[in-house]
């Protein structure tokens, strides 16, 4: 983890600008292209869950801005974030759980069925306080959304928070929806956009990320 000199930050009077505004956060939704993820991981028997998790994780963690954290009056930069999501558990309601992010998929994904076996097991809604080392997740898979919010208290987090919803067949292609909502002192839509491109980009070369 480093820390930015915000005197010497190309995006200060941004950072500063945003910073103050009691609700900085911005969201974009847009559907991504699962046709050709959908079919290799179908091939593979690959969990879908924990799957385009890993690809949405690996694609956070290549755009920088996805890694800045606000603490206190500076900015810090984690060398690696994980992804904290959401897990229904057996009465309807969910819980929490963090997997540490691994860029090698196979350990990533078993990672991921433990720590969701042990939350749908043990659920909670604890987070932990002094840790921001994290990028929310939650999925809707009962809906094909185009619009989502999260509710957040105030003044606001800095931590990312990524949506998707339930899948749906257009002509020939599978498409998701999905959503990426940031804090807009430490992040742009430039660099949304690029995280919507490099994760399209790792879900049409699916076979470069999962080794046979």
């Amino acid at each position: 983890m480093r820390t930015i000199e915000i005197e010497k930050w190309g995006r200060r009077e941004h950072y500063r600008f945003f910073r103050a505004m009691e609700c900085p956060h911005f969201n974009v939704c847009a559907n991504l292209d699962l046709t050709v993820f959908d079919r290799f991981r179908k091939e593979r028997e690959l969990p879908f869950y924990a799957s385009l998790l890993h690809l949405s994780a690996r694609a956070a963690n290549s755009v920088e801005e996805f890694r800045y954290r606000i603490r206190g009056e500076q900015v810090v930069v984690h060398e690696t974030v994980s992804p904290a999501v959401t897990v229904l558990g057996r009465d309807d309601t969910f819980g929490y759980c963090t997997i540490e992010y691994d860029p090698d998929p196979g350990r990533f994904l078993r990672r991921a069925e433990e720590a969701i076996a042990g939350a749908k097991e043990n659920p909670t809604i604890a987070e932990d306080p002094d840790r921001d080392d994290v990028l929310y997740y939650t999925s809707l898979p009962w809906v094909s959304f185009i619009a989502i919010t999260h509710p957040m208290s105030l003044p606001a987090d800095s931590i990312p928070r990524i949506s998707w919803g339930k899948y749906f067949v257009d002509g020939d292609r599978v498409l998701l929806p999905y959503s990426v909502q940031v804090h807009h002192a430490l992040a742009d839509g430039l660099h949304v956009s690029r995280h919507f491109t490099l994760l399209q980009s790792l879900l049409d070369r699916p076979e470069e990320v999962f080794p046979a």
